[in-house]
């Protein structure tokens, strides 16, 4: 036999259970030592996502660490040629601010929660500390917090914290301010506060004393309908301690800004006594930045450079050279430097280098070392931004779906916000998924990407605003298609979400639908558009002049052409049984206001039937809300027995095998229901805890778009089809094997890649068996 043929008649054995199993498939959970053998593998891209924390640490000049958005916390010990993750244990990802000790640099403290206030972000779940460089992991407390700006350590004590919590984005909350703990997080103590809406957004020590602290304070709320920007409201402000932050005075000196303050970004220069200052102020007309010479009793407006102070609720980091007063860096849409104290100021990192700049850190000592944080990932430069690693290593992506088309092997889409689409091949012909193995797909950082269902090499995709492309994959041509109908009168104006919604229908010519406030159809490829139906957004008296809701979901039948459903943002689920000529409303009874339908799923097994995930985030409920109907809406029943309270929920798909098998993509991970939704249990397995905003059945593998840890798939879900409560009663159970399928492995001669090079994983060659044995064997099986 050749090697080849070897390779191709390799059997991979998973045992899914070796012991005592009697649970039923009913209304009891099903162990998951049944497939507890099953591992999800990461495809990639390994294109990095949003950072905000970062950190290097002194004296170890090759040791940095990142923690990103939706994707936990990073570390490198070889100046970002590689980076592991070290905090895929802990139950949250997203990371707002982190901080190593200065006297005791394997004492890490990490706030969970992204503060920078974008539509998308994620929340935390307080604080937690390492004390072994990031082995292992404790909670610190401030569970409710949910948003944290920055986190301080002493430099001379590690059990001295400050935290800046900016508390809950989408509602009310007490438990936002400054804390401080001296006990290294064992208690806590909110030593500045103002109100519930008004958190704490930025902290400073002094470099030469750190009894003299700045913060800053935020009123600031997301609302739950689509806007860009976030509103602010009065109570922010500047304020000093000059007692270690036990008392607080807020800052109203002559030269700075009044009234509504929104995000202040503030440093204190190193060797100068803590008289030089800075603050980045987002203050309307009165943007801009401030800088004090004498400890904050006077301020002058030192720049109005707009390229520093664009979108200040979204960037608004200052950080100044510790070895010189006059060198100070703003990070923005590029990161920009000072040399003439904040006069002037040139940018020295951006685009093609990535786009976006929130953080730096710069070494105390050499301040040529620096780590930044990236809407792209992460970077560093160790000779002061001449050059910078990459951020091409890093499997953060933050996905908002998925789809995959029908070619072998298949491949999978999405939009990664900030970067860009991405199509990358589930398993590759050289043995790993790398870089040589996907590439964009189009235009968009955060819409749906569908691939045409007969032809793959058109690809359909688009992002906010209603912009719709159509790519050719093999000329790499670029159409615009984005519809444009004149049918409802040129007066009506489209709203878009920041995901527009497409979809095709399963029976050919499979139209293509958009959709704003209204549903559009082409079936022609975008040349003409046909809108289907009026704002399917209003409710009863509500004018389309005051009107903010948007389509948000579109669920063609896969079992009767012409069915349709529709979900909007403002808790409303529409349908139709001919393809748009009469509408029913449909909606869950019940729904308190701005209920988001984030995605409806039409049963492939009943044109009856739809799920609906419900996500009620924006209005500060972050419970689960999913919703089930076998009578096209008549009657709705939630379903989220089992699922945390915290885990609120993106999507829900139903196998197109097995009827009433159930997946959720929740803001924590994913989760089964092997009985039509009646009891949920965790299908995490070895995928990480991070947000999960779509998912899809391929076949036979379950592929997964995360918000913060790229593409993942289940390889051959199969024993999930078959785990029946005959399955589980059985001693010794045999599950069908899915059809393998052989593949020749590409020989050609080539340079192997670096074993330092990130890859993403190939599933097991040859066929895969699965069998659950009720006790262990005495021999070989």
């Amino acid at each position: 036999m050749s090697r080849l043929s070897r390779t191709f008649c390799l059997i991979v054995i998973s045992i899914l259970a070796c012991f005592s199993l009697s649970a039923q498939t009913g209304n009891s959970v099903v162990p998951d030592t049944f497939y507890s053998a099953m591992q999800w593998r990461c495809i990639g891209p390994h294109r990095g996502g949003r950072v905000l924390a970062v950190s290097g640490v002194r004296g170890e000049p090759n040791t940095f660490y990142f923690g990103a958005v939706g994707g936990g916390v990073w570390k490198t010990i070889d100046a970002g040629r590689t980076w592991t993750p070290i905090f895929d244990s802990q139950p949250i990802a997203s990371i707002g601010a982190l901080a190593v000790s200065t006297s005791d640099p394997n004492i890490i403290y990490v706030g969970t929660g992204e503060a920078d206030m974008r539509s998308d972000i994620s929340y935390g779940a307080g604080v937690y500390k390492s004390t072994d460089a990031g082995q292992t992991w404790v909670y610190s407390g401030l569970g409710d917090t949910r948003q944290i700006g920055r986190v301080l350590v002493d430099p001379k004590d590690p059990d001295i914290v400050l935290v800046a919590a900016l508390g809950h984005g989408f509602g009310p909350n007490k438990e936002r301010g400054v804390y401080r703990t001296t006990d290294g997080g064992k208690s806590w103590t909110r030593v500045l506060s103002k109100d519930e809406n008004t958190g704490a957004i930025d902290l400073a020590y002094d470099p030469d004393n750190s009894r003299t602290v700045y913060a800053s304070l935020w009123n600031v709320r997301r609302p739950a309908y689509a806007t860009y920007a976030p509103i602010t409201g009065p109570g922010g402000g500047l304020y000093k301690s000059t007692d270690g932050a036990a008392t607080w005075k807020e800052i109203t000196s002559h030269g700075l800004p009044t009234g509504t303050l929104g995000h202040i970004g503030v440093d204190v220069v190193a060797g100068q006594h803590g008289k030089r200052v800075y603050a980045l102020i987002d203050a309307g007309s009165a943007s801009g930045l401030y800088r004090s010479d004498d400890g904050g009793e006077d301020w002058n407006l030192v720049s109005t450079e707009p390229r520093i102070l664009s979108r200040g609720w979204y960037f608004g980091e200052v950080r100044s050279d510790p070895k010189n007063p006059d060198t100070v860096y703003v990070s923005n849409v590029s990161l920009y430097r000072s040399l003439d104290g904040g006069k002037n100021f040139r940018a020295i990192r951006g685009a093609p280098g990535g786009d976006d700049y929130h953080s730096l850190w710069i070494d105390p000592e050499n301040p040529r070392r620096m780590i930044s944080g990236v809407d792209q990932g992460t970077i560093i430069t160790l000779n002061g931004g001449e050059t910078w690693s990459s951020w091409y290593n890093q499997p953060t992506a933050q996905f908002y779906h998925v789809a995959v088309d029908n070619q072998f092997p298949y491949w999978v889409y999405g939009a990664q916000q900030d970067s860009g689409t991405a199509a990358v091949v589930s398993r590759s012909d050289y043995g790993q998924i790398t870089y040589r193995d996907w590439h964009p797909i189009g235009a968009g950082e955060s819409g749906y990407i569908l691939p045409d269902p007969v032809n793959p090499q058109i690809v359909y995709g688009g992002s906010t605003g209603g912009e719709l492309y159509r790519f050719d994959t093999k000329t790499g041509q670029v159409q615009d298609v984005s519809p444009t109908p004149t049918e409802i009168g040129a007066k009506v104006r489209h709203r878009y979400p920041w995901t527009t919604p497409i979809a095709f229908s399963f029976p050919a010519p499979h139209a293509l639908y958009q959709a704003s406030q209204f549903l559009m159809k082409t079936v022609d490829g975008g040349s003409s558009w046909k809108t289907i139906s009026p704002d399917l957004t209003l409710r009863p008296g509500e004018k389309e002049d005051d009107a903010k809701g948007v389509i948000y979901t579109i669920a063609p039948s896969p079992v009767a052409a012409g069915t349709i459903w529709v979900g909007t943002d403002n808790g409303l689920v529409q349908l139709t049984r001919n393809d748009g000529l009469t509408w029913t409303e449909a909606s869950p009874p019940g729904l308190p206001p701005w209920s988001m339908i984030s995605l409806i799923d039409a049963s492939p097994h009943d044109v009856s039937t739809a799920y609906a995930a419900i996500d009620r985030h924006q209005m500060d409920d972050i419970a689960p809300h999913i919703y089930r109907t076998h009578d096209s809406g008549k009657t709705w029943t939630e379903i989220t027995n089992g699922i945390p309270a915290t885990a609120y929920v993106h999507a829900v798909r139903e196998d197109p095998i097995r009827k009433g098998l159930l997946f959720a993509g929740t803001e924590t991970g994913v989760y089964v229901s092997f009985n039509d939704g009646e009891l949920w249990q965790p299908l995490q397995l070895n995928l990480p805890v991070t947000p999960v905003r779509d998912l899809v059945v391929k076949g036979n593998d379950l592929v997964v778009a995360t918000h913060g840890r790229s593409f993942w798939i289940l390889d051959d879900i199969s024993p999930l089809r078959e785990l029946t409560a005959d399955a589980v009663a059985a001693g010794a159970y045999l599950f069908r094997p899915a059809t393998a399928t052989r593949i020749r492995k590409n020989v050609a001669h080539d340079t192997p890649l670096p074993p330092e090079t990130p890859a993403g994983k190939n599933p097991p060659a040859g066929a895969i068996i699965d069998y659950s044995l009720k006790s262990v064997p005495a021999g070989e099986v």
